[in-house]
């Protein structure tokens, strides 16, 4: 199935001031709208048109680069944007999702301090990851567009750590970017919703 840029969950200005409406129009409008082009004219060029993206994301890694890369990154970016909300992070988890934070990842300031670190210390452009993995949360960074899909496990959250997510707003403070999203951007309730889906 041809991909499609999905339309935000909401206005341009709704995640202000942790992110802008002028980062959202670059990284929504431009960035993950290439994505979106170029990965339709390489999925059918390469017959895989049909296929869902999840589908073209693990057929192509290892074995076409190009593809890889924008069908990736357009499957990371449908998610992003729906991993953010107005009013969201903090500590109020869905009960569900705590526990299990709690019993994989050692609790919410444990998670915070890890997940931040993993986008942190991500060299480059890439991703930082919270993942269902053999039945357990875990954490995890990737560079590029690679995500946790091609290495056995489902993403239930991610945070871009591309410069083109924070660079207007945060300039090179990646650190306090990754602060922001995790205590005012997550949107807890789609987390929860991933990770139902990933554990039935």
């Amino acid at each position: 199935m041809a991909f499609e840029l999905p339309e935000l969950p909401y206005d341009y200005e709704a995640l202000q001031p942790f992110m802008s409406k002028e980062t959202l129009e670059f990284h929504h409008d431009k960035h993950h709208k290439a994505y979106v082009d170029m990965g339709n004219k390489l999925a059918a060029e390469a017959g895989l048109s049909d296929l869902s993206v999840e589908d073209v994301v693990k057929k192509s890694f290892g074995t076409h680069q190009t593809l890889f890369n924008n069908a990736a990154q357009h499957y990371n970016h449908i998610h992003f944007w729906k991993w953010m909300k107005k009013g969201g992070g903090g500590t109020l988890l869905p009960g569900k999702l705590q526990s299990a934070i709690d019993s994989d990842l050692g609790g919410y300031d444990k998670f915070k301090a890890d997940l931040i670190a993993a986008g942190t210390t991500q060299f480059g452009s890439g991703w930082a990851w919270v993942s269902v993995k053999d039945g357990k949360l875990v954490i995890s960074k990737t560079p590029n567009g690679e995500n946790p899909l091609v290495h056995g496990a489902e993403p239930i959250l991610g945070v871009d750590v591309w410069e083109h997510s924070y660079y207007i707003d945060y300039r090179n403070a990646r650190p306090k970017y990754l602060e922001a999203f995790i205590d005012s951007l997550i949107n807890w309730d789609y987390v929860l919703e991933r990770y139902e889906a990933a554990t039935k």
